[in-house]
């Protein structure tokens, strides 16, 4: 009988010294900063640089801010490193979309909240996140779902059931618009039958990724007030979702409090009763600042370079989607520092696929060439999660730093959330680790 066996598509990110310089300094603390990194370890493979002080300053800054519960989307980040700093943020509710997710939180925090957000689950897995660890929120957009997740949780009387409301195509970056939710009527038809069977309903919606429109929300919102009005009955919980936005190059979102207060107005608006709770799934928001990729040039030509991570690795967002990343290049400090004028650069990635291309324009000192490295920030959001293992290009190692992001987004982040940027410290070579397996 032939042996079924399982792997992942790619491993998680490597902990050890592989890679990097077999002659590098003895540790000597726990923290660095990224210059030091590289003059340290001279890295061959890309690096991901946490910033743990950033991650939890940011998860507390949000949860501080939001009027409810603050659902981590795990699917944008689930490194085990990113989600404990956010854990010390203050996150304690999980929005998990697949069995793997579920696992993995309940793992980590035995104590989380999980809430199994995706709309379209297999019997199999509904019955596991019911039986297996004690999920008892779910979402659905049919009445189908409805059916399956009463049939695997044998009918359970504690479920809590939250429709996802299909909403119009909106200004965001990424449009979600497609996949899942109710229209009015069927989401009023559902929410009536949820109330039949179900202690706790509600609905929820997602107006799109990387949303640069507060005012996106309250239109959310008030087509979330028609369906209640239709349906006739009263909701426990109103999900906003995800989509609150970062900065980049070229885009500078309204403040965290700008988003926060249009939720406010239209929360207000609903009149729903005082026990209402508010959530929000944000991902993006929370992870983005808190993970930078150092990548080095590997080949330069002419306003093009080549280098050793691209769209099959943590580079995706940069491929079709076109998302520019701020870009800095780093020399070691025994070379000249560049005073040249900065240009916009096109990148390849590692692999022989001629798409493993990023146009861009990374704006970078315009003599730069092979052997520099550059470190990219804003890549705590699908970065990491989104690697593949094509080409055999899926070496990449996590350490810890102390920097501040290259780019802030107004209103996350305090100025005395995190420290300075150690540029100095780079003088000073030696002190460097990775974090532990």
């Amino acid at each position: 009988m032939a042996q079924i066996r399982f792997r992942s598509a790619v491993s998680p990110l490597r902990r050890g010294t592989t890679g990097f310089r077999r002659n590098a300094p003895a540790v000597r603390k726990q923290i660095t900063c990224v210059d030091n990194l590289i003059e340290t370890m001279r890295p061959a493979d890309p690096v991901h640089c946490l910033r743990p002080a950033v991650l939890s300053a940011t998860a507390a800054r949000f949860v501080a801010s939001f009027p409810g519960d603050v659902l981590y989307a795990v699917k944008c980040n689930p490194e085990p490193a990113v989600m404990r700093a956010l854990y010390e943020g203050g996150i304690r509710h999980f929005d998990a979309a697949s069995p793997a997710e579920v696992r993995l939180v309940r793992q980590m925090f035995p104590n989380a909240e999980i809430h199994y957000m995706h709309p379209v689950k297999s019997p199999g897995a509904i019955h596991q996140a019911y039986f297996d660890y004690g999920v008892r929120d779910f979402s659905l957009d049919s009445a189908e779902e409805l059916e399956k997740l009463l049939e695997q949780t044998e009918n359970a009387g504690d479920l809590g059931l939250f429709i996802r409301l299909a909403l119009p195509k909106g200004p965001a970056v990424y449009d979600l618009s497609g996949k899942f939710g109710a229209a009015v009527t069927d989401a009023a038809d559902l929410l009536r039958a949820a109330r039949a069977v179900s202690p706790k309903i509600g609905i929820c919606f997602h107006v799109g990724s990387q949303c640069l429109d507060p005012s996106a929300y309250e239109r959310a919102m008030d087509l979330a007030g028609a369906v209640i009005a239709q349906a006739g009955v009263e909701i426990d919980v109103l999900d906003v979702g995800g989509g609150f936005p970062v900065s980049y190059p070229g885009v500078t979102p309204p403040p965290l409090d700008d988003f926060m207060a249009a939720i406010a107005r239209g929360f207000a608006k609903l009149a729903l009763p005082a026990r209402t709770r508010l959530w929000c799934e944000p991902g993006r928001a929370l992870v983005a600042p808190g993970v930078s990729l150092v990548v080095q040039v590997i080949k330069r030509r002419g306003h093009e370079l080549f280098i050793n991570d691209g769209v099959y690795g943590s580079l995706s967002d940069a491929g079709v989607p076109a998302f520019r990343f701020p870009a800095r290049m780093i020399r070691p400090t025994q070379a000249a520092a560049s005073e040249a004028p900065e240009q916009g650069f096109a990148f390849y990635g590692p692999t022989c696929d001629s798409a493993d291309h990023m146009a861009g324009p990374f704006m970078l000192p315009a003599d730069i060439r092979a052997g520099d490295w550059i470190e990219l920030g804003q890549l705590g959001a699908y970065g990491s999660c989104l690697r593949t293992a094509f080409n055999g290009f899926d070496n990449a190692r996590l350490i810890d730093v102390t920097d501040r992001p290259l780019l802030e987004t107004p209103g996350y982040l305090e100025a005395e959330d995190h420290p300075e940027r150690c540029a100095e410290e780079a003088q000073s070579v030696g002190y460097i680790t990775e974090r532990a397996a």
